[in-house]
């Protein structure tokens, strides 16, 4: 489960990649021209707390991977919070966001496609810490 934790926290990194080509894939600056500044500042300002959230889970993921796979009360909690956080975000993706539109190249789709097999990835590995005791929990 260590093992499985560090590389979940090197997927956290990884998909911050991705998050920090987006803005100019999606072209945000154009789209968000519309929005009176209020609105524009919000969704920036959304979108890097969200970003701060990732940092800390793959740094935590990377600097305490055995307190994470401990089994203890908190480690499991903050597992589950962090298996909480992909789930949902599969959800949003799955039943929300409709991304056909910006999928337009193979590279596009195939991005699109390895980010939901990296969220699919972190909600396993770290809802598997969370909800099952060591040794049993190995994937």
């Amino acid at each position: 489960m260590k093992t499985l934790i560090l590389l979940g926290g090197l997927v956290h990194f990884g998909i911050l990649i991705a998050s920090a080509l987006t803005p100019g894939v999606l072209e945000w600056r154009r789209h968000l021209a519309a929005l009176p500044a209020l609105l524009r500042q919000l969704f920036w300002v959304y979108g890097s707390f969200i970003v701060l959230v990732i940092i800390s889970f793959g740094t935590i993921s990377l600097a305490c991977p055995a307190a994470l796979a401990s089994g203890e009360p908190l480690a499991r909690a903050v597992c589950a919070m962090i298996a909480i956080f992909w789930s949902a975000r599969l959800a949003v993706q799955w039943c929300v966001f409709d991304a056909t539109p910006f999928l337009t190249n193979a590279a596009l789709k195939l991005g699109y496609h390895t980010l939901t097999l990296a969220f699919i990835a972190l909600a396993l590995i770290y809802g598997c810490a969370a909800i099952q005791p060591l040794p049993l929990c190995f994937l």
